[in-house]
């Protein structure tokens, strides 16, 4: 009997943990969202047409600019396309080096490093958009590739097309199997895509307004997720003394 207690006790705190992980949970997506959506409207406005997040759409341009020979402007796309892949590549790598690190979590590290990026970027004047376009790129393989969970589900913080598929089919098991688990995940992802709508949003009339130094406000919202992030430490530091 005190065995089962003691395990029953013990799933209801790896339960509230998984609850309250703050990298996961919706609060903390809801920032990476909003900073996503704007990332991608202050490229395409600010920074000659070029998607930092969507780089479907960048592969789209790229092929049609080879096609009609423009090599030159094809690697005008190219370019993000391969800060995109290397920021992949260093997020994995930055995971598997730091994963177990006590001073920072290796999440809050990669954010740490977006911000600064972000920021940098702000003071790039428009005869280097290129430059600009990638550290954008590059900032948002980081996003992408470490943080891919909210609420437990998997999820982009940086793009729409999974999300809504997600959300979709989850929608569907739930007028199928009428599970309340199911309706909370399809309305958590269409969510994220209402707030990446917003980003975007807020991003083009910043871009067009102020310009370079627009991509700030995506500085602020990730600092923001930064912050929030210490709430975890501090609950597990709490719950490591009780």
């Amino acid at each position: 009997m005190y065995t089962k207690d003691k395990r029953r006790k013990k799933e209801l705190i790896m339960d509230h943990h998984k609850r309250v992980q703050t990298s996961e949970a919706f609060i903390n997506s809801a920032f990476l969202a909003v900073s996503g959506g704007f990332q991608d409207a202050y490229t395409y406005f600010t920074r000659d047409g070029v998607f930092s997040n969507a780089q479907t759409g960048n592969v789209v341009l790229m092929s049609e600019r080879f096609m009609n020979g423009e090599v030159k402007a094809g690697l005008h796309y190219l370019i993000p396309l391969t800060a995109f892949f290397l920021g992949v590549l260093l997020a994995e790598r930055i995971q598997e080096k730091f994963r177990y690190a006590r001073r920072l979590h290796w999440r809050q590290g990669i954010l740490l490093v977006e911000i600064i990026l972000l920021f940098l970027v702000g003071f790039i004047p428009g005869n280097l958009n290129v430059l600009a376009t990638t550290l954008v790129s590059f900032s948002c393989a980081l996003q992408v590739q470490t943080f891919r969970k909210v609420e437990g589900n998997a999820y982009a913080s940086t793009m729409c097309i999974g999300n809504l598929r997600s959300g979709t089919a989850a929608l569907s098991a739930y007028m199928r199997e009428r599970k309340p688990r199911l309706l909370h995940q399809a309305l958590c992802y269409f969510a994220i895509i209402f707030l990446f709508a917003i980003g975007a949003g807020i991003g083009g009339r910043l871009s067009m307004a102020y310009g370079e130094r627009a991509i700030w406000i995506s500085s602020i919202l990730l600092l923001i997720s930064f912050l929030l992030m210490f709430i975890e430490e501090i609950e597990e530091a709490e719950h490591r003394w009780q």
